[in-house]
């Protein structure tokens, strides 16, 4: 007995621990699925995802389909000098798609070359030199397509931005 009484105190010294775990195992098992994982779950969190689309369109500097037409424009232009070409009243916008290149034409003016080689100024806001977009400009593209005075902004390369006051086409004296 003395052999039995023995080993068996050993037995339940052994699985007295593991005793003392079954009941915090079956509470365990009472619980929510979510709970039993070691790591805490995190709840999906509903979120809203919004797309913006941005399109900038790029104008490259371009020549003037005839030379130096910068110095027969008619501010202050000699009235001798062939070919000349004065400024008439134009709309309110231009076709953005239409403008093939762009040149700084006096302080605050600017040629815009159309693919269809007729030219336009497009006089800067007050502040603001046409010099500084000598390598073109970048203007937001808007629903209806066109560049608008007092609406849309040209921004330069070095990072000047300027409204258009307005827009004049060039035309040949003669015309």
């Amino acid at each position: 007995m003395g052999l039995i009484n023995a080993v068996m105190t050993s037995a339940v010294q052994l699985l007295a621990p593991l005793a003392l775990l079954f009941p915090a195992a079956m509470a365990v098992e009472q619980q929510a699925p979510a709970a039993r994982s070691p790591l805490p779950i995190a709840e999906p969190v509903a979120q809203q995802v919004s797309i913006e689309q941005r399109v900038t369109i790029r104008i490259n500097p371009r020549p003037a389909p005839l030379p130096d037409v910068a110095n027969f424009v008619a501010e202050g232009a000699d009235a001798g000098a062939e070919p000349h070409f004065v400024e008439r009243k134009a709309g309110k916008c231009l076709p953005l798609g239409a403008i093939a290149g762009v040149q700084p034409l006096s302080e605050d003016r600017l040629l815009l070359i159309l693919r269809d080689n007729r030219l336009f100024t497009a006089r800067l806001k007050k502040g603001c030199q046409a010099r500084e977009f000598y390598s073109g400009f970048i203007v937001k593209r808007n629903v209806d397509g066109q560049v608008c005075i007092s609406r849309d902004e040209l921004l330069s390369r070095s990072g000047t931005s300027c409204q258009v006051s307005g827009f004049k086409q060039l035309v040949a004296a003669g015309d």
